[in-house]
């Protein structure tokens, strides 16, 4: 059944009346009925004219209706109208001025016409109402058909079937849908585009009465299906003045522009906030793998489905960066929504890989500029990937739009950082090219400095190491085992250090000291100190003098404080002559008693000066077990220096009977974690029976 169809079936349906109750308009209009015979009288009186004209059926009928209803200077024409109407039979309408009972005059529209009964005679009709009801009536109808047809907001009534009965030029606009498409279908039929089906809430504005007003709907109407549209919309039933339901009707107010406004607004917040947050999170530390993977965490997912930070290998071991030919990457992180094809496409963290200089990285790090793919090609694929293996993973993950940003640091580009959607359907834009550069050139400082730190530290690290001494493999009268162990990778490197000296009458000097500061400075400075206490100890002096010598030394210069432990154990005497300057006492354990904390003069740190050393003399026979640290062994930050030593004691406790080699490893295992925020130097020296000499 056509629209045509389903019209005449709605109106033969009214006709019944089976469905359809009398109009009102009618009774908006107030129309009297008024029959005259052949000679004016009035013979039938309808309720309306009673109250048009204010005579009652009894007043009226047979009374000449010129007398009645009409002041006297009106009579002649009324009297001549009524005249031409019966004996042409031509119909009359009009205005004309009618009296009221009250006296008063009143505008009345008429349409007269001549009636003919069976019998041949004549009368005449007359249908009355109030000129002022009448005009108020047309005003209406004629403001409701220009608001229609002009208004901007597309306007749609239907029936009580949800049949199209109207339909505004704005909604044809709006939609795309002309009015014939419309007609005589059902809602259900027409609005097909919306994703859920509006049939059901218009049922229930139907039956309810009760209305929905301004209704956010997005969609994609048949006039535009590519693009998203932002309609507001409002349903409300039609009802006439008694209150009888007519149909419903909608009204749609396009606003796109003002949707999309708002999501451009919406989009630049997040990019900003995106932005900031990555101000705020990459970049928390010097390590170069950690914040390589804060970048990719950043724009994972909110920019990007997949993301992978490779560097170029050159850049991190400090040698100029060069971008010819083909290059040669080590990825730092790989960041995706779920693990799948496309991270399994991307190099493992941690590993090199080499592309062709055709390849989309290759051309972004030689030509320092992004690289868009706002809809990718299986061609495109294999110039994204390293092999056609890769290149597949990225197919089978629904990869279809890629985007690549150099990492521009201090005038050289140290790599890429590469983003690809699989699931966000939007494909990558110009403003995705800006946020993706403004973070990647953000990150890349950061990346920079990382670097940067960690050459320094592994350069300091190795100064550190190379400075340490090899302690001798036989000491009379000691069993000696030490370690270094460097701060954590986010911390510098520090100038502590460790020896053990062979003296005269078989006797060794051990020392432990801590260069306050970091870094090369630090490394440095430790040397120095460490080769001056080699130099007085083959002076044989006692510990006090040979940490005044140190003092002296450094006094007034340019070198930072440094805390020492220096002491000498002779085998002969059995005892350990020790003295401190600013630093932590050392342990001793003892057969058959408790691990303690010896109780010595604290002293000052060298390079204070001014301030004598106080030397004491300790008991150290076979079996004993003199534990010498700095103070990274012990101080943390989250507990207290007490509790921390009390922990040495008992770590200590724990290992009686055991080398001093296990010992070390035993006290680093529970007081020092790898990783750790200071660098420490530990030194064990257990004392032993001095043997004779080796012939």
């Amino acid at each position: 059944m056509d629209a045509t169809d389903s019209s005449r079936a709605a109106d033969d349906r009214s006709a019944t009346g089976s469905h359809a109750p009398p109009s009102g308009l009618l009774d908006l209009l107030g129309v009297a009925a008024v029959v005259l015979n052949a000679e004016g009288q009035v013979v039938l009186w309808s309720p309306k004219a009673e109250e048009l004209f204010g005579h009652s059926a009894a007043e009226a009928l047979g009374q000449y209706a010129a007398r009645l209803i009409v002041h006297e200077e009106h009579r002649d024409e009324l009297v001549r109208l009524f005249t031409r109407v019966m004996e042409t039979g031509r119909n009359w309408a009009g205005v004309f001025p009618v009296r009221h009972k009250d006296g008063s005059t009143r505008l009345v529209e008429f349409r007269n016409m001549r009636l003919l009964d069976d019998l041949g005679g004549s009368y005449a009709l007359g249908l009355a109402a109030d000129r002022a009801a009448v005009e108020r009536v047309e005003l209406d109808a004629a403001l409701a058909i220009r608001l229609v047809s002009q208004s901007p907001v597309g306007l749609a009534i239907l029936d009580s079937d949800l049949r199209y009965r109207a339909v505004n030029p704005a909604l044809e606009r709006i939609t795309g849908q002309s009015a014939a498409e419309r007609l005589g279908r059902t809602a259900g039929e027409i609005l097909t585009y919306l994703d859920t089906g509006p049939e059901a809430r218009l049922r229930r504005v139907l039956e309810t009465g009760e209305s929905v007003v301004d209704r956010d709907i997005v969609c994609r109407p048949p006039g535009d299906p590519d693009h998203d549209h932002a309609w507001s919309v409002s349903y409300y039933r039609l009802e006439d003045s008694a209150g009888r339901v007519l149909g419903l009707a909608y009204s749609v107010i396009d606003v796109t522009e003002r949707y999309r406004a708002a999501t451009e607004a919406a989009e630049a917040r997040n990019r900003l906030a995106m932005i900031a947050r990555a101000s705020a999170s990459v970049g928390t530390t010097l390590d170069l793998e950690t914040t390589a993977r804060e970048l990719a965490d950043v724009v994972v997912p909110d920019l990007a489905d997949v993301a992978s930070v490779d560097v170029l290998d050159r850049a991190l071991d400090g040698r100029t960066v060069s971008h010819e030919g083909r290059l040669c990457f080590r990825t730092l992180a790989v960041s995706a929504v779920h693990d799948g094809e496309a991270v399994r496409a991307a190099h493992p963290p941690g590993g090199l890989v080499t592309y062709d200089s055709d390849r989309l990285v290759s051309r972004c790090v030689r030509t320092r500029r992004p690289v868009l793919l706002s809809r990718t090609t299986r061609r495109d694929l294999d110039l994204i990937t390293r092999d056609e293996t890769a290149a597949a993973l990225l197919a089978a993950a629904g990869v279809h739009s890629y985007l690549v940003v150099p990492l521009p640091a201090r005038g050289e580009v140290l790599g890429a950082l590469a983003l690809a959607r699989t699931r966000n359907a939007a494909p990558f834009d110009e403003d995705d090219v800006f946020l993706a550069s403004e973070l990647a050139a953000r990150a890349a400082v950061c990346i920079d400095n990382a670097r940067g730190y960690q050459a320094q530290r592994h350069a300091a690290l190795t100064l550190q190491r190379s400075l340490l001494p090899q302690l001798p493999t036989r000491l009379p009268g000691l069993e000696v085992a030490c370690r270094y162990q460097p701060a954590g990778a986010m911390s510098e490197i520090g100038g502590d250090w460790y020896d053990a000296i062979p003296l005269r009458g078989d006797k060794t000097a051990l020392v432990v000291g801590d260069v306050m500061g970091s870094g090369l400075n630090a490394a440095a400075t430790m040397g120095q100190l460490r080769s001056a206490a080699r130099a007085f100890a083959e002076l044989d002096l006692a510990p006090d003098e040979a940490l005044y010598h140190l003092d002296h030394l450094i006094e007034g210069s340019d070198q930072a404080i440094t805390t020492c432990l220096y002491c000498v154990c002779d085998p002969h005497r059995g005892e350990c002559r020790m003295c401190l300057a600013g630093h932590l006492p050392p342990a001793l354990l003892r057969a058959g008693r408790p691990a303690r904390l010896l109780d010595l003069p604290a002293g000052v740190p060298l390079g204070v000066g001014g301030v004598p050393f106080e030397a004491a003399t300790v008991d150290f026979r076979p079996g004993d077990q003199l534990v010498l640290y700095t103070d990274g062994l012990v101080e943390t930050r989250d507990e207290a220096i007490d509790a921390r030593l009390d922990t040495l004691l008992d770590a200590l406790a724990a290992t009686r009977g055991h080398d001093p080699e296990l010992t070390c490893e035993r006290i680093l295992e529970t007081l020092r974690p790898p990783g750790g925020e200071d660098d420490v130097a530990l030194l064990i020296a257990r004392a032993r029976p001095l043997l004779p000499p080796d012939p």
